[in-house]
């Protein structure tokens, strides 16, 4: 055993899933010291249902469930929707988001509780335990880290099922189906088991939060997001905090089958890892509010932003929410959004989301500008000037070369 020293009272994340369960019951056996299990609701829904009964049974002496779906949407969606964060081009960062939320409000139970250590059920080749333990260490640095799937004798979920059935554990998972699902407000993701052969299609019946592109309604829906300052402050006219706008283009977004990706992603530790995401209202907030940035971001910015999204992306990926340089780099992307403001028009029709229509009275754009008309803003003789000293340095080479 690799701990610094014996802890006398551990705070645990806790979901009540297959993984937590066993740590739970692991952790007083080990031990044999006082666990508390925390619980974040981030938008699980039915999952939290009948877990503090269960922690309890399961050892527990306290369990807490917090309800932070209004701060996950306002202080870390919203972020990472103004920061266009999408990881590897294709990930919308659901999880990465949740964890740092979740670690940040277990520093706040241990401080209530007098806690000396925190432990998490994130397994040694993922991304998680590095995003629990960097917030761990940015916020209560003084505390001991205790990572089971480190340091037990356990090799796999198989093993786990069979402990939890020893310890009459109940679990929502069987070793014929072990795939691995992660809700929350932003998402819902799975990993493992079926999954783990990178050409299995996933069957249809696993998806929860959006309907089948081919079954979703043959109308298209439309929606006009109003954003303010790159956060979306009402859908269709009506006012909305962040929460509600995300349960309502979850909703909306679900019913359309918006939000389906299917990828193979580079882990931090290094592997590579598929994951199958839905993600219906973060994806229509990320396709509108960069269209709304086309016409209110002057070209520098917009190209410095988008280039800055990709370092944002991998910020959070890799549980660095707390950092000094992601401290930096929000405060650039924040001010960069102090006029995106307007309306943005989208189309949901099987699948797809796309923009139909944007205006905004902070709009850079200028139709007497980029008409093909006859107009007077533009000289086009001007370009030839601007293209021969633009062109200088290539010219001078070819001459050297030829």
């Amino acid at each position: 055993m690799n701990a610094k020293k014996s802890p006398q009272k551990i705070v645990l994340a806790y979901s009540g899933g297959l993984d937590t369960s066993v740590i739970l019951a692991w952790l007083k056996d080990t031990y044999g010291c006082e666990v508390i299990a925390f619980c974040a609701d981030i938008g699980q829904k039915e999952e939290l249902t009948g877990l503090e009964e269960k922690g309890k049974k399961t050892g527990a002496s306290k369990v807490y469930i917090e309800d932070l779906r209004l701060e996950f949407a306002r202080d870390f969606i919203y972020p990472a929707i103004r920061g266009s964060a999408i990881y590897e081009m294709r990930y919308l960062l659901g999880t990465s988001l949740a964890r740092p939320l979740i670690a940040k409000a277990m520093v706040e139970v241990a401080k209530k509780e007098n806690a000396d250590a925190f432990s998490h059920g994130a397994t040694g080749k993922g991304n998680d335990q590095v995003r629990f333990e960097l917030t761990f260490k940015a916020l209560s640095p003084n505390l001991q880290i205790i990572a089971p799937w480190r340091i037990w004798e356990f090799g796999g979920r198989a093993d786990l099922i069979e402990y939890a059935k020893k310890k009459g554990i109940p679990v929502p998972v069987t070793a014929a189906k072990p795939y691995s699902m992660d809700r929350n407000l932003m998402h819902l993701s799975f990993e493992g088991g079926i999954l783990e052969d990178p050409f299995n299609e996933p069957n249809e019946d696993m998806f929860l939060l959006t309907t089948s592109p081919e079954k979703a309604p043959d109308k298209p829906t439309y929606l006009e997001l109003d954003f303010e300052a790159g956060d979306c402050v009402a859908i269709d006219g009506q006012k909305m905090n962040p929460l509600q706008v995300m349960e309502k283009l979850n909703d909306v977004g679900g019913k359309n089958g918006i939000g389906r990706v299917d990828i193979v992603e580079n882990r931090l530790v290094g592997i590579k890892s598929r994951g199958v995401y839905e993600t219906p209202g973060g994806t229509i907030l990320h396709i509108a509010h960069r269209d709304l940035e086309s016409i209110t971001l002057d070209r520098d910015t917009q190209h410095k932003k988008d280039e800055l999204s990709h370092e944002f992306a991998r910020y959070i990926y890799n549980g660095q929410w707390y950092s000094n340089q992601m401290n930096a780099l929000r405060a650039y992307i924040d001010y960069t959004q102090k006029f995106v403001s307007g309306t943005v028009k989208v189309k949901l029709y099987k699948g797809t989301c796309t923009v139909v229509g944007r205006k905004s009275s902070a709009s850079l754009y200028n139709a007497g500008l980029s008409t093909f008309e006859k107009e007077e803003l533009y000289n086009q003789k001007d370009a030839e000037g601007f293209i021969n000293l633009f062109g200088l340095p290539m010219k001078e080479w070819a001459r050297v070369r030829q």
